[in-house]
């Protein structure tokens, strides 16, 4: 049991330390050399370097370490090791880039390309962070911070309220509304990406059949299926009476098999069909 405990452990730092990697060479390539700022500590770091020249690994540090110690501090351990790993690799590889390669390097001049594939690549880099529950500091620990003194704002509101301030000075700064509305790109895409990373394509269809003939088609789903499926009980509002709901989840092949199956049996059952992002247990992921 320790020996899983410690794999687990080495194989979270070991996905925190690729995917700092990822982000700080879409920082690198894409987004620092063409003044792209989608928000968070390493876009204010950017917009510092336009008007200061301080290098981004260095902002990206001062920032966040007096961010970590006041996290501690007000929200206690939670945020841990991984996050201070993920602030400190983060930090280093941009350094260890920048060394290697230049801090002049352009990945491409192009607007429109660098906050294309800067969203994309950082996206990415932040959903491996995330799903090794680690964080790389920021507006996620700002965000968190302030909500404890503004409780009327969720951290999520807080975080886009930090993150467009960001963004809007990065056109300010630079002197082109370009700017800010090509960062404005770049940070929709990282959540976006950041989210597919973390959710993947494993996601399945819950279905929800009202049925007369809910018995029936409950055994045809299991044999013909090979799925389970529940029987909820229901009351209709209008007429009053009882009503067999069934509940049950297929993965996305079996969508349309299973509305055949409804549909040949009962051709007035009603269906509500929703998108589940992750289904843990027995046929589906362990």
């Amino acid at each position: 049991m320790a020996e899983k405990l410690k794999a687990s452990i080495f194989f979270d730092y070991l996905l925190i330390t690729i995917g700092t990697l990822i982000i700080a060479f879409a920082i690198v390539f894409f987004l620092s050399p063409n003044m792209i700022a989608p928000g968070g500590v390493t876009g204010l770091a950017i917009v510092i370097k336009k008007i200061a020249g301080i290098p981004i690994d260095l902002t990206n540090l001062v920032i966040n370490t007096p961010l970590f110690i006041l996290g501690l501090m007000i929200l206690g351990k939670k945020f841990g090791a991984k996050t201070a790993y993920g602030t400190i690799t983060l930090s280093l590889f941009i350094r260890i880039i920048m060394t290697i390669l230049g801090e002049n390097i352009v990945g491409t001049s192009d607007l429109l390309l660098a906050s294309l594939y800067g969203g994309v690549i950082l996206g990415i880099g932040i959903g491996i962070v995330f799903k090794a529950g680690g964080t790389t500091g920021g507006t996620d620990l700002a965000g968190a911070i302030l909500n404890k003194y503004i409780p009327s704002l969720s951290i999520p509101k807080l975080m886009m309220c930090i993150d467009l301030t960001i963004v809007i000075s990065a056109g300010i700064v630079n002197g082109k509304l370009e700017t800010a509305l090509y960062s404005v790109i770049t940070l929709y895409i990282i959540v976006k990406m950041a989210d597919f990373v973390i959710e993947g394509l494993n996601y399945a269809k819950a279905f929800f059949i009202i049925s007369n003939d809910a018995q029936k088609i409950g055994q045809v789903i299991m044999k013909d299926l090979d799925r389970g499926a529940t029987i909820l009980q229901g009351r209709g509002m209008y007429t009053g009476k009882d009503k067999d709901v069934i509940l049950c989840i297929v993965d996305r092949s079996q969508v349309t098999k299973l509305k055949n199956i409804v549909n040949g049996i009962d051709r007035h059952a009603f269906m509500m069909v929703t998108t589940i992002h992750e289904v843990l247990g027995e046929g589906f992921k362990k």
